[in-house]
């Protein structure tokens, strides 16, 4: 699989760009703020219906207009598949393959698998459990199209427990029934939700350990746990567990929605001991994990979009990380970075063939 062409029209900071892409290594080079990881999200946007960066679909709008269009021609199979994207201020978003609106966009989410790495993706490794989920679930749904309406329905039941809880503490009252419907509604969707997680970690921590060696080319003893309430305990024994503190709390301090995966370095926790050149080169082999766990389990490559990801890595990892790409045939990748002499001169030191993009201002030159 490969996108073959692109084109976007009042997307962030573009008025209108076209670009015939390669089926191997696209480099984009430009000033910061020129637009290079623009390119990348509209990319993003046509695989998984949404922006990389920022949840909010009318924010991408240029500003001065009122709506964006981003289209690409994906090559699969040796078929064609035209994917368009269309929002527009106040309306609801368009999505289409092939000119045929989707009922539901969960149905497009899995047909054209791809990993991103930024440096945003370091917010997995400073901020909270929920980015560290949203990590997991990101590849989970990708392979499994039953996963992400499991994970909706989880949420919608444990947002309506929350808001009972806030209730009974308003009026001083206690519904035991009440709480033990909404008991067993979570526990049936959070049990098959932990069972795809787990099932999902044991398979992806071997892959991450093998890319995180070659990367710092054994430099560094790294770990990923996954950690749940639920290897320990049944949900149904946790809920009656901790009710008594829910109520005090008003919110559930049970469930899959607490789960967290673990990094340390050395024994130590990676949030404060790694330096930057470990975290980023654990976030990239975090990355290449989810890309090879995606390849294996849909038989076909995805599209990997590299973001500036040459900062603050020394030379070394840099030539790990390309000879990686190069020697593993990672299909099709878009790369971004400020110097183009840099992307040049690894490029070419890898015997690597690539297609070079300028970006300036909001134009594109091949």
């Amino acid at each position: 699989m490969y996108l073959q062409q692109l084109s976007v029209i009042n997307f962030k900071n573009y008025t209108e760009a076209r670009l015939d892409l390669s089926a191997g290594v696209n480099a984009f080079t430009g000033n910061n703020g020129a637009g290079k990881t623009n390119l990348l999200d509209a990319i993003h946007y046509l695989c998984l219906c949404k922006s990389y960066f920022n949840p909010v679909d009318s924010q991408q709008i240029k500003q001065g207009t009122d709506f964006f269009m981003v289209n690409g021609t994906f090559e699969k199979n040796g078929k064609a598949d035209i994917v368009a994207c269309a929002v527009k201020k106040n309306q609801k978003k368009q999505f289409k393959r092939n000119k045929k609106d989707y009922q539901r966009l969960a149905d497009h989410i899995g047909l054209f698998p791809v990993v991103m790495v930024s440096p945003y993706d370091v917010s997995i490794i400073i901020e909270g459990s929920e980015e560290r989920r949203r990590f997991i679930d990101n590849v989970i749904s990708q392979t499994d199209n039953k996963y992400l309406d499991e994970l909706i329905a989880y949420n919608k039941v444990l947002i309506n427990r929350n808001a009972v809880l806030k209730q009974m503490a308003i009026y001083r009252s206690f519904d035991a029934g009440l709480l033990e419907v909404f008991d067993d509604q979570l526990v049936v969707l959070g049990a098959g939700i932990f069972q795809k997680r787990k099932a999902f970690m044991d398979v992806f921590t071997p892959i991450f350990n093998e890319h995180y060696k070659f990367i710092s080319d054994g430099a560094e003893e790294v770990e990923l746990v996954y950690e749940s309430q639920l290897l320990t305990a049944n949900l149904a024994d946790l809920l009656r567990s901790t009710a008594d503190k829910d109520r005090v709390m008003q919110r559930t301090t049970a469930g899959i929605h607490r789960d967290d995966l673990l990094f340390s370095v050395h024994g130590m926790p990676m949030k404060k001991f790694g330096s930057q050149g470990q975290q980023k080169s654990f976030l990239i082999a975090l990355k290449l994990a989810q890309y090879t766990f995606l390849n294996q389990k849909k038989g076909f490559k995805p599209l990997l979009l590299l973001d500036d990801i040459f900062d603050k890595l020394d030379e070394l990892r840099v030539t790990k990380l390309m000879q990686m790409v190069s020697d593993h045939n990672f299909g099709q990748v878009f790369i971004t970075d400020t110097s183009q002499q840099r992307v040049t001169d690894i490029m070419d030191s890898i015997k690597v063939d690539y297609t070079l993009f300028k970006v300036a201002g909001g134009e594109v030159d091949a």
